[in-house]
């Protein structure tokens, strides 16, 4: 269950189960980790992700701090301001609510830690702190330096059955949301504006969307580590999953 608590400057902090009691509105500047040394790696995509050694600060496990901001033409006009329709509908309270579900229904997901919302106004900005997955990289990682063993295509199939039989919609399944750690076990991360939806009917379509950004990635690359017969083991296991 989530806490949340504002300050006069409007600066919502947001605390699952898992927060330290320590929580604080620095542990959403990346300065603040900087002057401490403890930011262990950077990963730029809309925004800079930053994966953070807290155990100094927090006693905690390594934690992945990353700011919202949109993508497509309209993120050049507005990078990072959000709507404000209330705290429990922005969008790292959105996220950390579903990731607590999906922890209690023992899904492969990261643990929640807390979030961040600056209101302004009619708008806000927003941050996330989850737990970093330990010894993982990306699936995209892996296949530009070689081949997946067919077991772990027929895992990446039998996981996204599990959060499909819970009913749980990825909106933005791809091959970079998709990570192994070093026994190959399969996680999914970035859960936002994801849901639990009813129905079976968009199972196929979020299916077809992990489908497009893996041949996208053959398209830009030809070294790229995926073939068909690959799909046909993933489709397998989903079926043998589902």
């Amino acid at each position: 269950m989530l806490s949340s608590e504002q300050n006069p400057q409007k600066h919502w902090l947001i605390a699952s189960e898992n927060c330290p009691q320590q929580l604080s509105e620095q542990w959403f500047n990346a300065d603040y980790w900087r002057t401490k040394k403890a930011i262990m790696g950077e990963s730029r995509g809309r925004s800079t992700t930053y994966f953070i050694d807290s155990q100094s600060v927090a006693g905690k496990a390594p934690f992945v701090l990353r700011h919202y901001c949109r993508g497509g033409l309209y993120g050049k006009i507005n990078y990072d301001r959000f709507l404000y329709l209330g705290i429990e509908r922005t969008r790292p309270y959105r996220e950390l609510e579903l990731l607590e579900k999906m922890v209690a229904m023992e899904l492969p997901v990261p643990h929640p830690v807390a979030g961040h919302v600056w209101q302004r106004g009619g708008f806000y900005q927003a941050d996330i702190l989850i737990e970093q997955i330990p010894a993982s990289k990306d699936a995209y990682h892996h296949l530009c330096i070689g081949e997946l063993e067919q077991d772990v295509w027929h895992a990446i199939g039998t996981t996204i059955a599990a959060f499909h039989r819970q009913q749980v919609f990825h909106s933005d399944l791809n091959i970079h949301n998709i990570l192994l750690d070093e026994q190959a076990k399969v996680w999914l991360i970035d859960f936002d504006k994801c849901a639990l939806r009813a129905g079976d009917q968009w199972k196929a379509e979020n299916l077809a969307r992990l489908h497009r950004s893996l041949t996208k990635e053959k398209t830009k690359q030809p070294n790229f580590h995926f073939t068909e017969q690959d799909w046909q083991v993933l489709l397998s296991g989903y079926q043998q999953g589902g």
